[in-house]
């Protein structure tokens, strides 16, 4: 259960969101969502700031940041994820007779395709912490709160998919929990960091990082350390 701590959070501000958005209508004040994303944008730079610099040995973290960031290139992750959502706006929303399809779309894209969905279910799978989808939970209330005082209850049809997508996520991770030591889990962590600070400096709107396609370095970090460990092994020989 510890492992789904994040995402149970994560349903209940968006269910809390929707009904407030719902009953609020068009009366929120967009400022009041802006300083949201800011303050948030702001606290997910100072955490991304504080796992990165956890790290034990910094080659770990560029070896894995470099050879992720080439497979995510190479496999165009981010381009995958933006016409994942386009299609699924063209799919769905596109001619409806109503909001609700509109709003449903439109929140799941948000809600569940971008990096912090993978980072935080990864984490809270893999050490029970769920930190980052604490961050996720907060940013996704208010934005379901602004989505439902525009497209209506719609947005609450996310839920479910949050619960199976996310939580599927976060207990598949679990399962690899005993396959790594400890300091493998701590340059994932570390790792995991530097790709918060450039959801951070998004959300900000300082710098648009192709977050997404840094997403393997969190696979590729425990084959980095691994590596390393045997170069390093056999240097000492």
């Amino acid at each position: 259960m510890a492992a789904l701590s994040g995402t149970l959070l994560n349903a209940a501000t968006v269910l809390i969101g929707g009904l407030l958005g719902t009953a609020l209508g068009d009366r929120l004040p967009a400022t009041l969502r802006e300083n949201v994303v800011r303050g948030v944008g702001l606290f997910t730079l100072a955490m991304g700031v504080k796992f990165a610099i956890d790290t034990t040995n910094l080659l770990y973290v560029l070896g894995a940041m470099v050879a992720g960031g080439i497979v995510g290139s190479l496999a165009g992750v981010d381009t995958r994820l933006n016409r994942l959502g386009e299609w699924l706006q063209r799919r769905f929303a596109r001619g409806a007779t109503n909001t609700v399809a509109e709003g449903f779309v439109t929140a799941a894209i948000i809600f569940c395709v971008g990096p912090l969905t993978f980072l935080g279910s990864i984490q809270n799978g893999l050490t029970q912490d769920p930190s980052l989808l604490l961050v996720k939970s907060v940013l996704d209330g208010f934005t379901a709160i602004a989505l439902a005082a525009t497209l209506g209850w719609g947005v609450l049809l996310t839920i479910p998919l949050i619960l199976l997508y996310q939580g599927g996520l976060a207990l598949g991770a679990s399962l690899f929990v005993g396959l790594l030591s400890d300091l493998q889990l701590r340059e994932m962590s570390a790792v995991g960091g530097l790709l918060i600070i450039g959801v951070g400096l998004k959300l900000l709107v300082i710098r648009d990082v192709k977050v997404a396609d840094f997403l393997p370095a969190i696979i590729v970090s425990p084959l980095v350390v691994a590596g390393f460990g045997r170069l390093l092994e056999a240097v000492g020989k």
